[in-house]
């Protein structure tokens, strides 16, 4: 993937509570995995971003950022298992359905690896989980997950269509049972994941493109031999507070060409729409394993004083764990 790599989103921020983030796959079960690659496939529609949610960058014109709108350019997502128990393990089931056929989409074009990436976040943030289903023949796309607490979570499908452009749709899913949302932890630079401690170095900042680095460390060393996982070192997903608008990129440079290295450094490029609070996810893979760690974000407006740009209270082993 090429460097410089950008997220933008277009809506005006809302004010709203979220708060630490859960690990990726913790009480989820196994995911049919699709073979990975070491390096990136690069495929048009996306503008060297990637995953499906990045389709407005360089197009300041469009109104939405990605996963708010369930219908989008002949697209449909379909969420065919729409509530769960909490803490119930469920098999979540949906499709995109093509609006013209009426059909479920089976030609996919591979993006990072997969045909599909599939994000699950509650509204308060404090779950997030990153998901690469099972696809049937007939379309139909499924995934075990066990959501751990009751409340209102955002389902995002991010994919591309084959010979079409990348997009993300999103659909509302509920778990039952006792609610209480979390609140927002403290803006910090630092977060602590299953012994791993990530900083975040540099400013979010609205209509501009910021630097962000996040750097890995274990017991105080720096992590040199991160795994390529999903064709890169690592992977950003960033939800916007209020109407969770999606974000994903990936970090500048590609696996195996010679002059990216395997950390401690995961670069990004990010831009900002407007002031605002955001969350941010990080998935990296060491040890065999996927890790996700999460900060909070604040992109200060022009007439604010400047903020640091991130990040999470350490966040206990087991809250931003193992991965997709």
């Amino acid at each position: 993937m090429n460097t410089g790599l950008k997220i933008t989103v277009f809506a005006a921020a809302l004010a709203a509570t979220f708060g630490t983030a859960y690990g990726v796959g913790s009480g989820v079960g196994a995911i049919s995995p699709e073979p990975e690659r070491a390096a990136h496939e690069t495929h048009g529609g996306h503008d060297g971003d990637g995953h499906g949610g990045h389709h407005g960058a360089g197009h300041p014109s469009m109104a939405l950022p990605g996963g708010l709108q369930t219908s989008e350019r002949g697209y449909t997502l379909a969420l065919k298992t729409p509530a769960v128990a909490a803490g119930r393990a469920t098999d979540l089931r949906f499709t995109v359905v093509q609006d013209a056929t009426g059909r479920p989409l089976t030609a996919y074009q591979r993006e990072h690896t997969k045909e599909l990436h599939l994000i699950i976040a509650s509204r308060d943030l404090t779950l997030y989980r990153h998901l690469h289903p099972t696809r049937a023949a007939d379309g139909t796309w499924s995934a075990p997950v066990t959501l751990p607490k009751a409340g209102a979570y955002r389902v995002f499908a991010d994919f591309t269509p084959r010979g079409g452009e990348g997009l993300t749709l999103g659909a509302d899913l509920t778990a039952s049972g006792s609610y209480e949302p979390a609140a927002l932890p403290a803006p910090g630079t630092t977060s602590e994941v299953d012994g791993y401690e990530v900083t975040l170095r540099g400013r979010l900042e609205p209509a501009k493109g910021s630097e962000l680095t996040l750097t890995v460390r274990r017991n105080g060393r720096p992590v040199r031999d991160l795994q390529p996982y999903l064709g890169a070192y690592g992977h950003l997903v960033a939800l916007r507070a209020g109407d969770l608008a999606y974000l994903h990129v990936h970090p500048g440079g590609e696996v195996g060409d010679g002059t990216t290295e395997a950390g401690p450094d995961i670069p990004f490029t990010a831009t900002a729409p407007s002031a605002g609070t955001y969350r941010l996810f990080l998935d990296f893979k060491h040890g065999g394993e996927v890790h996700t760690a999460a900060f909070t974000v604040r992109a200060a407006g022009p007439s604010q004083r400047p903020e640091a740009a991130g990040a999470a209270t350490p966040v206990p082993s087991g809250h931003a764990g193992h991965g997709h």
